[in-house]
C-alpha cells in the first residue's frame, strides 16, 4: 500500500521511523528610511546591502503603508503592496493568544516587475512556538522581518539544477548520458537506463525518498541513496513521479565533477558570484549570533529533534549533514528573488553570466510533454516540468500560471514563481510548518497571491 509523501515526512518528524523521505513541495489536505528613488534593500548577514534597483511600478509607487519591520528601513512600493500584505495577514493566527493557526505564523513576500521591486512585505512572527509545541510568551517571540532567512526545503532543487547545468555548459556533464557514467555506485535493476536529464525532470522512476536511518556514517547513508531501487514497475523516462532521491543524486554528480562538496560548489559557483550573502546550507555555521537570534525563521517545534531553527526541516537532509541536492538551502526573499531574476534574464544577473542563455531556455522548456503524471496528493497535476523547475501549475501559481510560467515550492512553506510574460518574479516565503506542518496547506495562499498579482500586473 503506497504511503503518502506527507505521511512519510511527518512520521520522521514526529517520532523515529524506519523509512525516511526527502522533502516534497506539498502541503497537506485541508485539516533608516529610504527616500524616493533610493534602492530598495535588505541587510545581509554580514551587514552588507543587497538591492534590486529603484523601487516602483508602472503606476504610482508610494511609501510602504506599514511601519518598518524588524528594524528594516521602509521601502517605496507599488500600491498593490497593501493588498498583498492584507491577504497574507488573513492567514495569520487570529490573535496573539491563538494557539493553532490555519495558515502560518508569518510570511515575507517580495515582487519584482521588470527587475524593479514593487512589493517587499513581512507579516507575523518568525518564532512563535517552543518545543512541544508550546505557545511562547509574547516577549519571547521574534517578529518576521523582510530580511528573515527561511528553510527553502525543496526549492533547493532549483539551485542544484543550476549548479548541474553549469557543468553542462562547461562540457563536463552530458544530460543524455547515463547517471552511472558519473556515479558508478548508482546501482540497481533498471537504473542503467536512468539519464542525468531524467533526474531533473522527475522521470527517472526513482521514489520520493530514501531509507537512511540506522546506518553508521555518511558514507553508508549516501550509498543507501545511490542504491535506492526504482519504483516497482517504473520505466525510466516514461512518467513524471516527484522524486527527491533524483535531486540527491544530481547533487552528487555536481560534487563528483567539480571536486567540491555541494555547499562549497554553491558558494563558489553561484552565491559568491551573485553576491548572495544570505544563502547557504547550515546557516548556524555562517550567520552572526545577532542574525541567528533575529533573522532565522523557525519550522517544526514538535519533532524528535525539538524546535528547528536554522536546522534543516527535512529528515533525510538532516541525516546527511544538512547538505543535499533536494533540501537544505536557507535564504532570504531578496536572495531567492535574485535566482528568479537570473533565470528570467536568461542566465545573467548584474552583469554576471551564470548560465548560457541557450541552457536557460532548455531549462525552462517542458521536457515531459505528453507524459502522464502520477501524484496521488495532486491528482490534477500535469507532468509539465523543466530541468529542475515546475512549469505551468495553477495549484500554486493561481492565475499567473501559463505555458511560460515556472517556479518551485517547498514543504516547509517557501515558494517562488516567475511569470515571464509579465516580467514578474515572486518570492513568497511562509513558515507554515511552524510548529506543525499538518495544521495547514500552503497552496491556497500561494495561488491567492498569484491571483491577486495577475489582476495588478499586466
Amino acid at each position: 500500500m503506497p504511503v503518502a509523501r506527507r505521511t512519510l515526512l511527518g512520521a520522521g518528524l514526529a517520532a523515529a521511523t524506519s523509512a525516511l523521505t526527502g522533502c516534497g513541495g506539498n502541503g497537506v489536505p485541508n485539516p533608516g528610511a529610504g527616500g524616493p528613488g533610493d534602492a530598495a534593500t535588505g541587510t545581509g548577514a554580514a551587514g552588507s546591502r543587497v538591492g534590486f534597483g529603484t523601487a516602483g511600478d508602472a503606476g504610482s509607487p508610494q511609501r510602504a503603508p506599514t511601519a518598518p519591520v524588524g528594524g528594516n528601513p521602509p521601502v517605496r512600493q507599488a500600491r498593490y503592496a497593501q493588498d498583498v500584505t492584507a491577504l497574507l495577514r488573513k492567514h495569520l493566527p487570529a490573535t496573539p493568544q491563538t494557539v493553532q493557526h490555519k495558515g502560518f505564523p508569518g510570511a515575507v513576500a517580495l515582487v519584482l516587475v521588470g527587475g524593479k521591486l514593487t512589493v517587499h512585505t513581512a507579516v507575523g512572527e518568525a518564532l512563535r512556538y517552543e518545543a512541544g509545541p508550546k505557545l511562547l510568551a509574547t516577549g519571547q517571540r521574534v517578529a518576521m522581518r523582510r530580511d528573515s532567512i527561511f528553510d527553502l526545503a525543496s526549492v533547493t532543487k532549483v539551485y542544484t539544477a543550476i549548479l548541474l547545468l553549469q557543468q553542462v555548459d562547461k562540457g563536463r556533464v552530458d544530460l543524455g548520458a547515463p547517471v552511472r557514467d558519473y556515479l558508478p555506485g548508482f546501482t540497481g535493476t533498471g537504473k542503467e537506463r536512468v539519464t542525468v536529464e531524467m533526474l531533473l525532470t522527475h522521470t527517472s522512476g526513482l521514489p520520493v525518498g530514501a531509507r537512511v536511518t540506522g546506518l553508521p556514517d555518511n558514507t553508508a547513508r549516501w550509498n543507501a541513496v545511490l542504491t535506492t531501487p526504482l519504483v516497482s514497475g517504473a520505466v525510466p523516462g516514461n512518467t513524471f513521479r516527484y522524486s527527491s532521491v533524483g535531486l540527491m543524486v544530481a547533487g552528487k554528480i555536481v560534487e563528483k565533477v567539480t571536486g567540491q562538496r555541494l555547499d562549497q560548489a554553491l558558494k563558489s559557483n553561484l552565491t559568491d558570484p551573485l553576491g548572495l550573502r544570505d544563502t547557504g546550507f547550515n546557516p548556524n555555521s555562517w550567520l552572526s549570533a545577532d542574525a541567528k537570534a533575529s533573522r532565522l525563521v523557525a519550522t517544526d517545534a514538535r519533532s524528535s529533534r525539538g524546535l528547528l531553527r536554522g536546522v534543516v526541516h527535512d529528515d533525510v537532509a538532516n541525516h546527511l549533514g544538512g547538505i543535499a541536492g533536494h533540501a537544505g538551502i536557507f535564504a532570504s526573499a531578496s536572495d531567492l528573488a535574485a535566482i528568479g531574476q537570473l533565470l528570467l534574464d536568461e542566465g545573467t544577473h548584474r552583469g554576471k553570466r551564470i548560465l548560457a542563455a541557450a541552457t536557460v531556455r532548455r531549462m525552462l522548456s517542458d521536457h515531459n510533454a505528453g507524459k502522464p503524471a502520477i501524484d496521488p496528493e495532486r491528482p490534477n497535476r500535469t507532468s509539465a516540468h523543466g530541468l529542475g523547475v515546475v512549469l505551468n501549475q495553477s495549484w500554486f501559481m493561481g492565475k499567473l500560471a501559463s505555458t511560460r510560467a515556472f517556479g518551485h515550492t517547498g514543504f516547509a512553506g517557501p515558494s517562488f514563481l516567475v511569470a515571464p510574460d509579465r516580467r514578474l518574479v515572486l518570492a513568497l516565503l511562509t513558515n507554515r510548518a511552524h510548529p506543525n506542518w499538518s495544521w495547514s496547506n500552503p497552496d491556497p495562499v500561494r495561488a491567492a497571491v498569484g491571483d491577486l498579482l495577475a489582476t495588478k500586473v499586466s
